[in-house]
């Protein structure tokens, strides 16, 4: 029994011997390992990327929608006699002003009739004279008269002058259909394809116009906007017309600026939206009737709001995150909360402050603790060099 147990100790030491020596061959290897990586961490080099500050600005915020300009007025040109054309003035594609001549129509019919009632007044005022005359002898003789022929005298003169009356008018018509051969630009505006020729006989009557104007300056744009967004755009109309900007329909060029001037009496229930109307000078014509244009509309600004380029956002299975650079020149990450972007910036609501610097290209090859060399890009938009930190 004394020898058995002296084994068994024996071999229980032996074990824990063994053990011994394998936790430490294990614990020096884990050691090594750690030193190893340690060294090839230190030897890695930094990760080169573009970094640019967390800033304090104003943030417009723009509510963003597809629109069509229409103009301003349109007006289709027809005749308002009928005669042959003896003149076009225009050319197809011209702007004109209101007045400007366009078509004139063979006068020579109207110029008749007008003549004819500027005889027939002299032919009458003539006639009066002599009843004038008449009365004024008649009124002379007396008790040599009777009241009768008096009474028919005074009676001629008055006829003679109401029929002078009428002659006056007669002639205001002639003058007016005269007028009517020219025919003229009712308003300003560009002069569309011609709708008729030299030589074509046109009449007052006819559905077919001569030529259609319509006017880009000042001009317009219809878009639209979701009915929930009608709180914000007449606070912001009560103030002030709101900023309307015209975008090309890619959203990567600016038309023209102009401003709200009303919003329709009524939703569209079938789509949510509301129709809005914004009004632009126009003076460089950049906007034609008909053309499909993007819009941002101004709604409010956000005063001292956190901002970041768009690039320093970045898209995790958790939600945003942007990695930052801390005075090590180590890329820390950050979870974020962005409430508006546009133009390439972007407002950080929470994990971000300003004077930051935050990583916005060579994220793919960052984690946390990674250290990097940052370059920040030029302001001057036509230097493509960065300045290395």
């Amino acid at each position: 029994m004394s020898k058995s147990r002296t084994i068994g100790w024996v071999l229980v030491i032996a074990a824990v011997g063994a053990a011994s020596y394998f936790g430490w061959q294990k614990h020096t290897s884990n050691q090594q390992a750690i030193e190893a990586a340690q060294k090839r961490s230190a030897q890695r080099p930094a990760v080169p990327v573009k970094i640019s500050p967390v800033e304090k600005a104003d943030f417009p915020v723009y509510l963003t929608g597809l629109g069509t300009v229409q103009a301003f007025n349109t007006v289709q040109v027809r005749t308002r006699v009928d005669g042959q054309i003896t003149r076009i003035a225009f050319k197809e594609g011209q702007f004109v002003k209101a007045g400007d001549t366009l078509v004139e129509i063979d006068p020579r019919p109207y110029q008749a009739t007008l003549d004819q009632a500027k005889a027939k007044k002299a032919q009458d005022e003539a006639n009066l004279a002599n009843a004038n005359l008449d009365l004024q002898r008649t009124t002379r003789l007396g008790e040599f008269a009777t009241r009768q022929q008096l009474d028919t005298q005074r009676s001629t003169v008055a006829q003679l002058t109401a029929q002078i009356s009428a002659d006056e008018a007669a002639i205001f018509n002639a003058q007016t259909q005269v007028d009517y051969t020219t025919v003229k630009s009712p308003i300003d505006g560009i002069v569309g394809l011609r709708l008729v020729d030299i030589g074509n006989i046109v009449n007052a009557s006819a559905q077919t116009g001569i030529v259609t104007i319509t006017q880009i300056e000042p001009i317009t744009v219809i878009f639209t906007a979701p009915e929930d967004q009608l709180p914000d755009i007449k606070a912001a109309l009560a103030v002030a017309p709101p900023k309307t900007i015209a975008l090309t329909t890619d959203g990567k060029r600016v038309l023209s600026t102009g401003t709200l001037a009303l919003i329709n009496n009524q939703v569209d229930t079938s789509s949510g939206t509301v129709r809005l109307k914004a009004v632009f000078d126009n003076k460089d014509h950049a906007l034609w009737p008909g053309q499909s244009v993007s819009t941002r509309l101004l709604v409010r600004t956000l005063k001292d709001a956190t901002v970041v380029p768009d690039d320093a956002v970045q898209h995790g299975t958790d939600g945003l995150y942007a990695y930052s650079v801390n005075h090590e020149n180590k890329a820390e990450l950050r979870k974020i909360k962005v409430s508006q972007s546009i133009d390439g910036k972007s407002v950080i609501d929470e994990g971000l402050s300003p004077g930051q610097q935050v990583i916005t290209a060579g994220q793919y090859k960052v984690s946390p603790g990674t250290q990097v060399t940052t370059a920040v890009a030029s302001s001057d938009p036509s230097q493509s060099k960065v300045a290395q930190e």
